[in-house]
């Protein structure tokens, strides 16, 4: 059966070797990717060899432009696979989206729940991206993120969150844990799809401290990336070559599973909650609504 994948987060780094990897592998998938500024399609098509990628004018932190993406690719395909790479990071103070929440819950977590909402029902493999982060520990991050900080989803959806970098650090992780708590519910829901979240791991030189100081941002960019000369970490090539092969290739665990690289293993204990799964489901679905 024709393949038809809609991807978020594929302009640079993970996303980026990821959508290549998928292109060049099957000149019959079609993909359609997200893009703000214009021009991945073409980069993508250039790079790959495959002709059949198309760009769809979007901005995530903007659930009106969410629905206008999600119906242009309705008009134009049935999509049997998403892939929702695109994340964010904000550490250099409080920031709220178009539509007045907190930018980093909005993008990571409303704006996935909102697409799923409008293409579920066509979809049979969905991918998410999470971050080990969510474990709050030194051995999954290193020290560098804080744990997460659980709240009612309508609180974390607030846009007025300390104006600080350990803040926003913190609204990641936690943002990644409501990414498991929303792919257990999705993958009860959608009985006929196969829902995963899936880590990369520790990925330096992926961009996602572009919003940092410089220090930050120099230490992510110089220092970071040596790391994976060890088996603390992967380069984005690598990473985005296991994103490929969970998003298009054999199922490598049930529905719902947490999957490492290529492998399922378990989320942190924190992330099996299913009280919690129902009521960010239903807290996304007012938040989201029209």
């Amino acid at each position: 059966m024709d393949e038809t994948m809609l991807m978020t987060g594929a302009s640079r780094g993970i996303g980026w070797h990821a959508a290549v990897a998928m292109l060049a592998a099957d000149p019959e998938l079609r993909m359609f990717v997200t893009d703000r500024t214009g021009g991945l399609a073409e980069a993508l098509r250039d790079k790959s060899g495959n002709k059949q990628v198309y760009g769809v004018p979007a901005d995530l932190s903007s659930l009106d432009s969410v629905r206008a993406a999600a119906d242009h690719v309705r008009e134009r395909a049935r999509v049997t696979s998403f892939v929702g790479n695109a994340g964010l990071q904000v550490t250099s103070g409080a920031r709220p989206s178009a539509d007045g929440y907190e930018v980093t819950f909005a993008v990571n977590v409303l704006a996935n729940h909102l697409l799923l909402r409008l293409l579920g029902d066509q979809l049979r493999r969905v991918v998410i991206t999470g971050s080990d982060t969510h474990f709050g520990d030194l051995r999954h991050n290193l020290g560098l993120v804080p744990a997460p900080r659980w709240r009612p989803p309508t609180e974390l959806a607030r846009p007025d969150q300390p104006d600080t970098a350990v803040a926003g650090r913190t609204a990641y992780s936690t943002s990644k844990l409501a990414v498991i708590y929303l792919v257990h519910e999705w993958a009860r829901r959608l009985t006929d799809a196969e829902v995963f979240s899936w880590n990369p791991g520790f990925v330096p030189g992926t961009g996602l401290a572009r919003d940092a100081g410089p220090v930050v941002r120099f230490v992510a960019t110089r220092v970071l990336p040596l790391l994976t000369l060890t088996p603390l970490s992967v380069g984005p090539r690598t990473a985005g070559g296991h994103l490929a092969r969970v998003a298009t290739g054999p199922a490598v665990a049930p529905s719902g599973s947490y999957v490492n690289l290529g492998r399922a293993e378990r989320s942190s204990d924190e992330s099996y909650d299913p009280q919690r799964e129902r009521e960010l489901f239903a807290a996304a679905d007012a938040l989201t609504a029209t």
